[in-house]
């Protein structure tokens, strides 16, 4: 499974543990996926568990509603500690992790480091689905609203409701992309 990750390349992707779904951007290198993660749920049961997986999704709208915490109906399996969506291909393992500070533009924090070497395959399939690039921009957005929820920036809100005109503009309709734009709006409106 690992084949289907080029070197060096950051892939979008599932991570799933014990009670949580976050999208996360994973690096192969070598034999291990390296990933990082900013306190959270996620973050906490990696850190507790050490077990997780990754899994491929090519639905936009799946990775923006975990990334929102958005309601899902997905059916899950386990086995031996690890939890996967029942049906996406990916993979599962013990992740070593380590705490590092973080500072960037929206402030300091803690992030894990982190590295996953596959001990085994999760079976699934890819619906056949052409690519988008409505699809890019939905995940862009989600990306900055993730980072507007953190640090409510003009600039950023400025640049999610820009991407917006552009999503709409190659096609796009997902209803989580009128969600990320009411927030925006309503909260503008509000003064917050």
């Amino acid at each position: 499974m690992l084949d289907v990750f080029e070197e060096k390349k950051v892939y979008e992707v599932l991570l799933v543990t014990r009670s949580n779904i976050t999208p996360a951007g994973v690096v192969r290198d070598g034999k291990k996926l390296r990933f990082k993660l900013f306190p959270g749920k996620s973050f906490r049961e990696v850190l507790e568990t050490g077990k997780a997986s990754i899994q491929l999704t090519n639905d936009p709208e799946l990775l923006v509603r975990t990334a929102l915490n958005l309601p899902l109906k997905l059916e899950f399996e386990e086995q031996n500690g690890h939890r996967w969506i029942r049906g996406l291909p990916g993979v599962y393992g013990n992740v070593t992790s380590k705490v590092e500070h973080w500072e960037d533009n929206l402030g300091e924090t803690e992030v894990l480091i982190c590295e996953l070497v596959p001990e085994g395959k999760i079976e699934g399939m890819l619906p056949l689905r052409p690519f988008s690039r409505a699809d890019c921009v939905l995940v862009e957005m989600a990306v900055l609203f993730t980072r507007y929820l953190v640090n409510p920036r003009e600039d950023l809100r400025e640049k999610i409701l820009e991407l917006y005109s552009v999503y709409r503009h190659l096609g796009g309709m997902s209803p989580v992309s009128n969600y990320m734009v009411s927030f925006l709006t309503k909260k503008n409106q509000n003064g917050w």
